[in-house]
């Protein structure tokens, strides 16, 4: 199994949106290195929710139902989306700045590339973030 944050604005799609639809699809991904890192997602695998602006917290882990297919909502180019599946609410959210000031976190992609949306975990970073 592998790991990974997804990140959203929660204003345009949050936690508790996925929580109340059960199961969504991950789309609108526009970026080369994400949308790699959505092809590599298998079912089962595991991701954070990660919510940007404000907040800037992981708050959620969901499971990956189906994996990447052609994104419907791509007008051009050969973009992908992948379903996802609520798996509970993180017992407190981990914020940005608590990883970035982690030094067991300090390798981990979204530390060091902050402007991708979707981003692999290792599985040590996983049991750090989800304990």
């Amino acid at each position: 199994m592998s790991y990974w944050i997804l990140k959203t604005e929660p204003e345009t799609y949050s936690w508790d949106d996925l929580v109340k639809a059960k199961k969504a699809r991950w789309d609108g991904v526009r970026n080369f290195a994400a949308a790699k890192n959505l092809r590599a997602m298998k079912v089962g695998d595991e991701a954070l929710i990660y919510h940007s602006g404000g907040e800037k917290a992981a708050v959620g882990v969901a499971k990956v139902i189906k994996s990447a297919y052609p994104d419907p909502t791509a007008k051009e180019g050969n973009w992908v989306a992948v379903d996802l599946a609520p798996v509970g609410p993180l017992k407190t959210p981990v914020t940005l700045v608590e990883m970035k000031g982690d030094k067991a976190l300090a390798g981990m992609v979204m530390v060091r590339q902050g402007r991708l949306s979707v981003s692999p975990v290792t599985a040590e970073e996983w049991k750090r973030l989800t304990r």
